[in-house]
């Protein structure tokens, strides 16, 4: 392969500026084609401008040099495409969580406190069918699917009769120390058999502060904070689980952004 270019040459051509392609060189990703042994001058091919090229954009894309090396030395194109289609998987999964996020601190800062409807709400004791274990905090999203999943099997499988929305109690654990019980019901009217996780439960009754969350449960916090506010300000608050009811959920809509969730902070019976 001929070596007709300069660093400076090749660098002009590339775009790539003479410190990178020195790290380039030194980390084996895109090596000179020629090195004056007598100078350390190096010197470049035309032929590798399109490499160049390719690497710059991958680069761009923020992939490893382990993973732009692989795509350079693929057998062939399917085997390249491949390492750049999974990078490009994770580029959009950390794309969603940024707009996640950037949509939540806009709703941070957009929602007058003002405009946060709180009711207060006294339940009673209801018959349900419940899954309740030891949780995670980082594992609560997925657990709760599945559990909910698995509640709704049991259901139609024994043809029972649902009296109201599925709920979660969660333990204060759970938010203290990252550990600690959940449980996720569905009420119903009659006697059920246990299945698996699945067994009778009694939703205990309450006084709560309630608060309509809309939206992904990715950003339910925001909700929690305002509600929690409330109750602190008026001095209302009391120990127990807090709960949610899933007015609206998965298995209702599949975009999230139509979920419409209660979230429910314990209270004292005095009026706030």
């Amino acid at each position: 392969m001929p070596a007709e270019l300069t660093v400076g040459e090749f660098s002009r051509m590339t775009h790539l500026s003479v410190k990178t392609l020195r790290h380039y060189h030194q980390v084996g990703l895109l090596e000179p084609a020629q090195v004056n042994p007598e100078t350390g001058y190096r010197y470049y091919s035309a032929e590798q401008i399109p490499q160049a090229q390719v690497i710059r954009r991958l680069r761009d894309l923020e992939m490893p040099v382990p993973e732009v090396k692989a795509v350079l030395a693929a057998p062939d194109v399917s085997i390249g495409n491949a390492v750049i289609s999974a990078h490009l998987d994770r580029l959009e999964t950390e794309l969603g969580k940024i707009h996640t996020a950037v949509d939540s601190l806009r709703r941070i800062l957009e929602t007058p406190e003002s405009a946060v409807a709180i009711e207060h709400r006294t339940t009673r004791p209801m018959a349900a069918l419940g899954v309740a274990e030891m949780v995670d905090r980082d594992d609560v999203l997925a657990w709760w699917q599945s559990a909910l999943g698995e509640l709704r099997g049991v259901v139609r499988a024994q043809g029972l009769e649902v009296t109201g929305p599925s709920g979660g109690l969660y333990a204060s654990e759970l938010f203290l120390h990252g550990r600690g019980q959940a449980t996720v019901f569905i009420p119903i009217d009659q006697e059920a058999r246990p299945i698996g996780r699945v067994m009778p439960f009694v939703v205990p009754e309450a006084e709560l502060a309630v608060l309509t969350h809309r939206g992904s449960l990715e950003n339910i916090d925001i909700s929690y904070g305002q509600l929690g506010s409330y109750v602190t300000a008026h001095e209302i608050s009391i120990e127990g689980p807090l709960r949610e009811y899933y007015i609206v959920d998965v298995d209702d809509a599949v975009d999230p952004h139509q979920w419409v969730t209660e979230i429910c902070w314990p209270v004292s019976d005095d009026n706030p």
